[in-house]
């Protein structure tokens, strides 16, 4: 049984960091459905595929990390280190006999290393940077994480949105909707939105601005 887990939602300043696996006999189905990539589709071919996959694989597993957790564990470990034990959970509950992860780490020997310490019962971890384009067992997780991310967005700017009748955007730190969106929320309400990741950079930049500007006042 092989196993592919990936993860989607690293870098945005809001939102759930989420981590997918899934378990199939081989990867035969997977390219029979021309499983690639997530970020080569479209969203409504990642939707249509996360329904296929969910359905044809042997099992599946989804963990969604909130903003505000992010931000606690931030406060003791890195980033890096969060999804390594996020994916140490997902590999332990699926139990694969081999493992395509798509590398968090700089180094992914190093990570695949780390990885296979910590699950207690053996399994080959396969650690490769890009191994959603790589493995079709892990451009089906990576399918599975970012559809999820993209319905947990959904739901964040359903409420947030109607607030300021404004787009919340992708949710990235580069995207200049997004910016707009929180600049705006912060001059209204005086703090950051909901499910904002308070120890992004961005954040914090956005703060000092409003700060700068109260300063400014004077």
């Amino acid at each position: 049984m092989i196993c592919g887990v990936d993860e989607a939602g690293r870098g945005p300043v809001i939102g759930p960091l989420i981590i997918a696996g899934v378990t199939f006999e081989d990867d035969s189905k997977l390219i029979e459905h021309n499983v690639r990539d997530s970020k080569q589709l479209s969203p409504s071919r990642r939707e249509e595929l996360a329904k296929i996959i969910k359905k044809i694989a042997l099992k599946y597993e989804i963990l969604v990390i909130p903003a505000a957790d992010i931000d606690d564990m931030r406060k003791i470990m890195t980033l890096n280190e969060i999804e390594l034990n996020a994916f140490i959970k997902i590999i332990k509950k699926l139990k694969p006999e081999i493992c395509y992860v798509d590398s968090v780490d700089v180094n992914e020997i190093r990570f695949g290393k780390n990885l296979s310490q910590e699950i207690p019962f053996k399994t080959k971890i396969i650690s490769k940077h890009k191994a959603d384009e790589i493995y079709p067992v892990v451009s089906a997780a990576s399918i599975i994480a970012k559809s999820r991310r993209e319905e947990e967005v959904k739901k964040i700017a359903s409420v947030l949105e109607k607030k300021l009748n404004l787009s919340l955007g992708s949710g990235y730190p580069a995207d200049p909707i997004t910016q707009k969106f929180f600049r705006t929320w912060l001059d209204r309400y005086g703090k950051l939105p909901p499910y904002t990741r308070h120890s992004w950079k961005t954040s914090q930049n956005i703060l000092k601005e409003k700060n700068v500007k109260k300063l400014d006042d004077f």
